[in-house]
């Protein structure tokens, strides 16, 4: 069974970076497309972006210019670079691929 476990998360100010990452089990991991969601209080679950097993990206356009995804197959881990961070991107991280989800990773950005 697929486990993906997200951290990098944290409390951020406006404008600030973070880094979230997505370490994935299973030996086939370089064959699949893996995709970043966020929940924000109240909200339903929204997609991020998402990377393809050949490498291609897509985004949101909430945060296209301010995001990237990114992956590393030889260590089977997604990674998630938010720069210029803002107050509505607070919301629980969740990586995705693979049939299954991660636990989810906490990202706050206050002052």
């Amino acid at each position: 069974q697929v486990q993906l476990v997200e951290s990098g998360g944290g409390l951020v100010q406006p404008g600030g970076s973070l880094r979230l990452s997505c370490a994935a089990s299973g030996s086939i991991f370089r064959l699949y497309d893996m995709n970043w969601y966020r929940q924000a209080p109240g909200n339903q679950r929204e997609w991020v972006a998402s990377i393809a097993s050949s490498g291609g990206t897509n985004y949101a356009g909430s945060v296209k210019g301010r995001f990237t995804i990114s992956r590393d197959n030889a260590k089977k881990m997604v990674y998630l670079q938010m720069n210029n961070l803002k107050p509505e991107d607070t919301a629980v991280y969740y990586c995705n691929g693979l049939g299954g989800w991660g636990q989810g990773t906490q990202v706050t950005v206050s002052s």
